[in-house]
């Protein structure tokens, strides 16, 4: 790897195996290199940055950096703390890993069908090595991208990730910096892209030394974690550069698919170029230089399309966004209460919209915000929106973090299912959806600063202080509330279960056979809604072959009268079939104008050729 790819922030190493040292601190006087063995002078250059060259540390040795003869920290670009957050930092070097992923090519957006899992639950080892074990399985259901929770060190062995605080360094109890670098390489050689999550819009209260180092953080604006990242005030190039290589570290030294950036909305930054756009344009320089292909997918709830489209087009240039508006949209349609968040979705006739217009709150009045919200996505392709009946937020942001399992019916899980995978947008599945997982997705933690833990536990229970009817919300900081969030694997043969993952095997199979499912083109597409009888009626082609897919959201039997564009319609898909233990099957074919029964709470999908 030349030299002008390679990480510039650090500890790293030259091809003759030598350290070289850049560390930025702009406001110290001195900075030392501190090891068992010596402390060495480093050298002040321009912007801040202090270097040091062949210091005589070697990878497997451990560091800190002593800021003015008296502070002492750990590396903020750390790619490594195996003592946990308040010990030092180990140097390692990337490129000592093996790959024997050469011929891989990252798909296309469109054709990525994500599966979300956080390690430390996904398996009983929680770690690296426990999903390489499980990546067979994964094949077999059909997923062509894992998604994995943030993995920057965080304090202690239990957390969801988004209190990390070294973004470079890959959490020790997982596997560390190797051990994802072998999960990767694995993946590749099974077919499957991986997606990982990272937060650039805040850093958590534990282990975070970055103050000390340097100017991180601004009081220009508030943010629910405290002050914000600075990237637009005093000293923010430093800043914007620290999280600028850490984007290029994932792609280049782990061969990291995509990137999720977590709420991108709470990047505060008012500069001529947004951090985002700058992200996308060296991401660009990246992928010419080594030919891999990287995608870029924001979480983001401002319906704002200025996030995902080009810089050309006065844009960010993120490739994707996670849209919440579909997931809360189907949930009242499936019988969530309209509170809260939720209070702003009417059901059937707002799924109708998102699956035509993406966006729902599109420059309308939000009852929920008290404010017209939101811009259209006009010209946006369905592969540029990622949708989901469930996720980590969605699930484990309720009080006892309930999945759909527990929350609907057996068959309305099945229609749900469909519901995403035959939209026209990016399907995700959280981790166990597909078995119908029981075992709920809680909010855990493991702290080691009692006051912190007192003040995690009193704000949980702050939050849900409304919902005591329901019980008591569980205490983050214990293990078996990290336990209980653990997937049961043994359910995969259980009566219900079984059948379950076999409907979900097989309507993604559906999706990648048949050109108008794979496809996320949103001008071929027809919807249309009842609300009398909450059913829903999608039809979708790609050049001579349609599909029809046909979903009762009701608790009673329903008439659909089949459109009349096509003589007849066969059926490819009924969840209400027996063999997915429905209780009745419909009509194998149905012809134009036909009045037809739906059952409850299912989805029938029809074609008028087989693929």
């Amino acid at each position: 790897m030349s030299r002008e790819l390679k990480r510039k922030i650090g500890v790293n190493f030259n091809d003759a195996g030598l350290a070289e040292i850049r560390f930025w601190s702009p406001e110290a006087e001195t900075v030392e290199l501190k090891t068992e063995a010596v402390t060495v002078a480093l050298e002040k250059k321009e912007l801040g940055y202090w270097e040091l060259s062949g210091a005589g540390i070697y990878p497997g040795n451990t560091y800190q950096f002593l800021i003015n003869g008296e502070t002492l920290i750990p590396d903020p670009a750390s790619l490594s703390q195996p003592q946990g957050v308040h010990g030092p930092s180990e140097a390692v070097d990337l490129s000592a890993f093996s790959w024997t992923d050469q011929d891989w090519k990252n798909p296309e957006l469109g054709d990525y069908i994500f599966y979300e899992l956080h390690t430390g639950t996904f398996t009983p080892e929680g770690t690296f090595e426990g999903i390489i074990a499980k990546l067979d399985y994964l094949v077999e259901l059909g997923i062509t991208a894992i998604e994995i929770m943030p993995v920057a060190q965080f304090p202690g062995g239990r957390n969801w990730g988004y209190d990390g605080v070294f973004p470079f360094a890959v959490q020790n109890s997982y596997g560390a910096a190797a051990g994802l670098q072998q999960l990767v390489d694995a993946s590749h050689a099974k077919g499957l892209a991986v997606v990982l999550d990272v937060v650039y819009n805040h850093m958590g209260p534990e282990g975070n030394y970055f103050e000390q180092a340097g100017p991180y953080f601004t009081e220009k604006y508030h943010t629910p974690w405290g002050s914000a990242i600075n990237f637009d005030d005093a000293w923010s190039d430093g800043v914007r550069r620290y999280f600028i290589e850490n984007v290029l570290m994932w792609f280049r030294d782990f061969h990291i698919d995509g990137l999720r950036l977590d709420a991108v909305h709470a990047i505060k930054d008012l500069g001529v170029k947004h951090l985002l756009q700058e992200i996308s344009e060296e991401v660009d320089q990246l992928i010419e230089a080594t030919h891999r292909k990287h995608h870029l997918i924001a979480e983001c709830d401002l319906n704002d399309n200025k996030y995902i489209n080009s810089p050309d087009q006065h844009g960010y240039g993120m490739d994707a966004q996670w849209i919440d508006e579909f997931h809360h949209a189907l949930r009242v349609t499936a019988g969530e209460p309209a509170t809260g968040y939720y209070s702003d979705f009417s059901g059937i006739k707002d799924l109708e919209k998102s699956y035509r217009d993406a966006y729902i709150y599109d420059g309308v009045y939000s009852p929920h915000r008290l404010k017209t919200f939101g811009g259209t996505a006009e010209g946006n392709a369905g592969s540029q929106f990622v949708v989901f009946s469930q996720n980590h937020d969605q699930v484990g942001n309720r009080m006892l973090g309930e999945r759909s399992s527990t929350l609907v019916s057996y068959e309305m899980q099945k229609l749900m299912a469909g519901a995403v995978i035959c939209s026209p947008f990016l399907p995700m599945l959280f981790m166990g959806e597909e078995w119908g997982e029981t075992n709920p997705f809680l909010f855990f933690t493991s702290h080691g600063d009692p006051e912190l833990i007192k003040a995690v536990s009193k704000g949980r229970k702050a939050e849900f202080a409304a919902f005591h009817a329901e019980g008591e919300a569980p205490e983050p900081q214990s293990e078996d509330t990290f336990n209980q969030s653990k997937l049961q694997w043994d359910l995969l043969q259980s009566d219900g279960h079984s059948e379950l993952l076999s409907f979900y095997k097989t309507i993604i199979g559906l999706r990648k056979k048949y050109a108008p499912l794979r496809n996320t083109n949103r001008k071929q597409l027809t919807v249309s809604a009842d609300a009398k009888t909450n059913c829903l009626v999608l039809r979708r082609w790609e050049e001579e072959v349609q599909v029809l897919c046909l979903m009762n959201f009701s608790k009673n039997t329903q008439d659909i009268t089949i459109p009349d564009d096509k003589p007849s319609w066969k059926k490819i898909l009924d969840s209400a079939d027996p063999q997915w233990k429905g209780r009745r099957a419909a009509p194998l074919s149905v012809d134009a104008l036909q009045k037809m029964e739906i059952q409850p709470q299912s989805i029938l999908i029809y074609t008028n050729k087989y693929a």
